[in-house]
């Protein structure tokens, strides 16, 4: 009954371990020390982005056969797979925040970083795949703020351990990986 929002959660979960918007997190606590704002940025800008996703996803999936739909769901995890495995980094200007306050700039920051970001690919495979829609997005929007919000809260302590985020980059590849292979078996089909 809620398979599509609790894959969505698992899925943009482990994907968004070490990844670029999880290190801006951490750049955006450090440049504000403000978490509400920030963790209420991270949210709006993630609804707004995987709903478009998701709705998109959704408008494709309609148009293609059930055979076709497995084959790019399949040939996309595994392609997001391959990603998982190449570390995130910021590049130097994506670290600049303006002045208009932690929540504006959190929003147009994660906004603009999400766009085809893996999770937001991903939430198209699984808006291709799943319905409803609210389910994929609500699961991809809390698998999100999971990841992010204890990057917000406990910033300087991961920012000491990113090694072992750096590793789960690898289970997070094995996952997509997985669910790729099951699809284009016709598992879950």
């Amino acid at each position: 009954m809620f398979d599509a929002l609790l894959i969505s959660t698992g899925v943009v979960a482990v994907a968004e371990m070490g990844d670029k918007t999880q290190l801006l997190s951490l750049i955006l606590a450090a440049r504000f020390r403000r978490p509400l704002p920030i963790v209420a940025g991270i949210f709006v800008a993630t609804v707004l982005n995987h709903f478009a996703a998701g709705w998109i996803g959704q408008q494709v999936a309609g148009l293609i056969s059930p055979e076709i739909l497995r084959w790019i769901v399949g040939l996309g995890f595994l392609a997001i797979a391959a990603w998982a495995l190449i570390p995130d980094v910021m590049e130097e200007g994506e670290a600049v925040v303006k002045p208009y306050g932690a929540f504006i700039a959190t929003c147009i920051a994660f906004f603009l970083a999400e766009m085809g970001d893996k999770t937001q690919i991903a939430t198209v495979a699984l808006a291709l795949k799943y319905t409803p829609l609210w389910q994929v997005v609500l699961g991809t929007t809390v698998g999100m703020m999971l990841a992010n919000v204890p990057a917000v809260y406990l910033g300087d302590w991961i920012a000491t351990r990113m090694h072992i985020l750096r590793m789960v980059r690898f289970v997070a590849a094995a996952i997509f990986a997985l669910i790729g292979v099951l699809a284009l078996s016709g598992i879950g089909y």
